[in-house]
């Protein structure tokens, strides 16, 4: 999968916890960084200027988490 930042997906701890699917349960992800684009940012071309989230997808089902600050 040549959109995604590894060769194989990981496991993902967010904070303290480990995380898991919340659809499927699977513990393997591969991960993603997204843009958060606006109506208004994108009216006058400053799209650069908007917040960023990481993309959890899960390697079994393909549902997608996404977290502006998965460290927290």
């Amino acid at each position: 999968m040549g959109i995604f930042r590894e060769k194989e997906p990981q496991a993902i701890q967010v904070g303290e916890n480990a995380f898991k699917c919340p659809v499927c349960g699977n513990h393997l992800f591969w991960t993603r960084r997204a843009q958060l684009n606006t109506p208004v940012a994108t009216f006058f071309d400053l799209d650069w200027a908007n917040k960023s989230a990481t993309c959890y997808v899960c390697s079994r089902c393909t549902h997608i988490s996404w977290f502006l600050n998965p460290q927290y």
